[in-house]
């Protein structure tokens, strides 16, 4: 079974995958745009704001041009400023950016094409070899670390 995984692989890629990932990325986008702004608003006193239906989408344009309280209802007092809300949208995008990219990276070590397939982690291994026989044949395992003892022959 691992034999014939590791020759080849019969899925092919296809759209789906890559249009999830993009679907995905501008959902935490314009979540990141509301989550931004709305910390904007908490951080200078007006309390936590969040654009309730349609407005959750609809109200990202003129955020981003500027009005930092479009599409709150009520508009809350004292509202943050256009500056401060570009900050805070600046820091929120950025902090998902970096999580979607570390998620990322270990998904595709975890799933992607080049994972390691068929092979036990350290802890499997001891517990099925048992470390006498691992630091036995610890050159064939790690010849990197452990070179092969020398012998009086010469090959």
């Amino acid at each position: 079974m691992l034999q014939t995984e590791r020759r080849s692989n019969p899925y092919p890629f296809t759209w789906e995958i890559p249009f999830g990932a993009a679907t995905i990325a501008l959902i935490l986008a314009a979540l990141g745009v509301q989550l931004g702004r709305s910390l904007a608003h908490y951080s200078v006193g007006a309390g936590w704001t969040w654009p309730h239906g349609r407005t959750l989408f609809t109200s990202i344009p003129a955020v981003l041009s500027g009005q930092p309280t479009a599409g709150l209802n009520p508009v809350p007092m004292p509202s943050a400023t256009p500056a401060a809300v570009a900050g805070w949208i600046i820091t929120v995008e950025l902090v998902l950016l970096t999580l979607a990219a570390t998620a990322a990276v270990l998904t595709l070590r975890r799933w992607g094409p080049g994972r390691l397939r068929g092979m036990a982690t350290p802890a499997q291994a001891r517990d099925t070899l048992g470390p006498v026989r691992l630091r036995r044949v610890r050159s064939i395992i790690r010849p990197d670390l452990y070179p092969p003892p020398r012998t009086g022959r010469r090959q």
